[in-house]
């Protein structure tokens, strides 16, 4: 009688971490397959990001090595190219960068000078754009514009 409940006590436990196993999968479409760090080089740490809707996210990193800011478009769920962009511009230093196109996983990286300057950027992915506008100034604040086309 003990090795019979022994083995439906396995066997429940063994139902119980498939189930809760299986409830937590995500299936991989539905995960970036990249990180800012990756497209934009590891010593950039992420300081500002922004929703693209449901479709992504851009995001603004910065390496305190050489002074560079790092903008990447990152689709949540890779697949077919689709247009995207990711851009970055220092007004005061009229210096920008940016990469436009149709992409499966992301645009960019886009790479500015941009230590002590405030920052405008942003991306777009299908017909959902974002802008950021004075980012990272101090005490300045910032101005999010999210749009459709």
């Amino acid at each position: 009688m003990r090795s019979n409940r022994t083995a439906l006590g396995i066997g429940a436990l063994a139902a119980l971490a498939l189930a809760a196993t299986t409830a937590m999968a995500v299936p991989a479409s539905a995960a970036p397959n990249t990180t800012p760090q990756k497209v934009c080089g590891s010593s950039y740490r992420t300081v500002n990001s922004a929703a693209i809707g449901s479709l992504g996210t851009v995001y603004l990193t910065y390496n305190a090595t050489n002074g560079k800011n790092c903008v990447t478009t990152i689709r949540n769920s890779p697949g077919t190219a689709t247009s995207m962009s990711a851009w970055l511009y220092i007004v005061d230093t009229e210096q920008g960068d940016d990469d436009y196109g149709d992409f499966t996983s992301y645009a960019g990286p886009t790479y500015v000078y941009g230590k002590g300057h405030c920052v405008d950027w942003g991306g777009h992915i299908k017909n959902v754009y974002v802008q950021v506008s004075g980012s990272n100034c101090a005490s300045l604040k910032e101005k999010r514009t999210t749009y459709t086309r």
